[in-house]
């Protein structure tokens, strides 16, 4: 009845490799599919349009009108002073601020830019979890039906005995209650399976979910990856490697923006000018008689900015605020995710230590211990109760250590979603893009 004690080997290791690898096209799948991603791109590409937007001069007006008129005769060929004008007037921003506002707009698109490479960790770390938990189901599955087997063989060896009164119907009638609450647990199992696969379909799709083969999950994955970044790092600041999370990139991003900001504010110091060029047309001849000139008028505004206490001093120094709000935030969101790490690392050292007492000693000794009471129950020195008793705490414990490798996995995927050790390739998100401005967007880039 004893389960068996699991223990790293070579073959578990490829199977973790195996595993590994179906995961990677699961989330694959889970990435080309997932409509955030898309969202995200969409959003970086509007601001980078809205950005070449920015840059561009505002549009000329054109001015039309009479100058001049005669209310007397209501004609324009009577008084030379009469002219039907028409001019284009154009307004210029201060110093470099068209410039500085799609430098401004390209900075926020890739702050955006990288809300697809967040969404791109946390979408692997779901699906990774989800398929660890399944894993683990899997193996309890197979668990609970190798010691179902065992009892049952146990339940028609105690039934042959009771037909030749070697045993007592206690024993027989506890057996087989031991058998259906394993029936009532491998159901339970069942459900639980279903529904993480059905989870699954919220990024992998409904037809998926529909023609979908039997997954073979596991518990147990390959994460060298991942060890091979933890081997960077000795200390409790792992502020070098948490520099290159897109959430970090993002703050830098932000600060960026911001310090822009504070050089569009000082362009507000600039004077602002405008350019008025207009034409007269004349129909009444001059004082001597012979036909008037048309007129040619330019005119130059400049708009000089020399009240600055209440509006551009304070604009700049709200800009400047903000440079150090973002630069707070970026120091609050490292100490943060510093802070996530550690404890991870703690819980992977305390489940490393853990395992290694189940399969060193636990197991072993809930094995002997099994052994041991299934020959006194031989013997007549124990009683059935014991040996089922004995079965079902080896029986926890392999699903307890089943649980541990899980739980370590678990951490290992949300280390590897804060240092970077998932691998995957993803294509650019395609979105419906406009006529004028339509291009490939096929790129695969690699993720880690």
């Amino acid at each position: 009845m004893s389960a068996p004690a699991f223990s790293a080997t070579k073959e578990d290791v490829a199977r973790a490799t195996n595993a590994s690898n179906t995961l990677t096209q699961l989330i694959e799948k889970a990435l080309d599919n997932d409509a955030s991603r898309k969202q995200f791109h969409a959003q970086s590409q509007a601001m980078r349009e809205t950005g070449v937007a920015s840059t561009t001069l505002m549009d000329p007006k054109l001015k039309v009108g009479v100058g001049g008129f005669p209310i007397d005769s209501f004609q324009f060929d009577k008084d030379p002073m009469t002219n039907i004008s028409v001019g284009l007037m154009q307004q210029f921003e201060r110093g470099d601020t068209l410039l500085l506002q799609g430098k401004k707009a390209n900075q926020q698109a890739d702050g955006v830019q990288f809300q697809v490479e967040v969404r791109e960790r946390d979408v692997a770390n779901t699906i990774t979890q989800l398929w660890l938990e399944l894993g683990y189901q899997q193996e309890a599955e197979r668990i609970l039906q190798e010691n179902q087997r065992l009892l049952r063989e146990l339940t028609r060896f105690i039934q042959t005995n009771y037909s030749m009164g070697q045993n007592e119907a206690q024993d027989l009638l506890n057996a087989q209650l031991q058998v259906s609450k394993l029936d009532d647990k491998l159901n339970a199992n069942a459900q639980v399976q279903r529904r993480i696969v059905s989870q699954l379909s919220e990024w992998l799709g409904a037809e998926w979910l529909a023609n979908s083969q039997a997954l073979n999950a596991s518990n147990e994955l390959n994460w060298q990856a991942l060890s091979n970044t933890l081997d960077q790092t000795e200390s409790t600041e792992h502020f070098s490697l948490l520099l290159q999370h897109p959430m970090v990139k993002m703050a830098n991003t932000a600060i960026t923006v911001q310090q822009t900001q504070v050089e569009i504010a000082e362009q507000a110091y600039a004077p602002q000018f405008g350019v008025e060029v207009m034409y007269g047309y004349r129909q009444a001849n001059g004082m001597n008689g012979q036909p008037a000139s048309d007129l040619v008028s330019a005119y130059l505004t400049l708009d000089i900015p020399l009240f600055t206490d209440n509006r551009q001093d304070r604009n700049l120094a709200a800009a400047q605020y903000q440079v150090g709000a973002s630069k707070s935030q970026k120091d609050l969101l490292l100490a943060q995710m510093n802070a996530k790490v550690n404890a991870l690392l703690v819980d992977k050292s305390n489940i490393e230590q853990r395992l290694s007492r189940y399969e060193n000693t636990l197991l072993g000794q809930a094995n002997a211990r099994t052994k041991a009471v299934e020959r006194g129950y031989q013997n007549n020195t124990a009683q059935f109760s014991d040996v089922i008793a004995a079965a079902n705490d080896e029986l926890t414990l392999s699903l307890e250590q089943q649980r541990l490798v899980t739980d370590l996995n678990l951490v290992n995927s949300n280390l590897a979603a804060l240092l970077g050790g998932f691998n995957y390739n993803t294509n650019t998100p395609d979105i419906a893009l406009p006529a004028h401005s339509r291009a490939s967007t096929g790129l695969t880039t690699t993720k880690q």
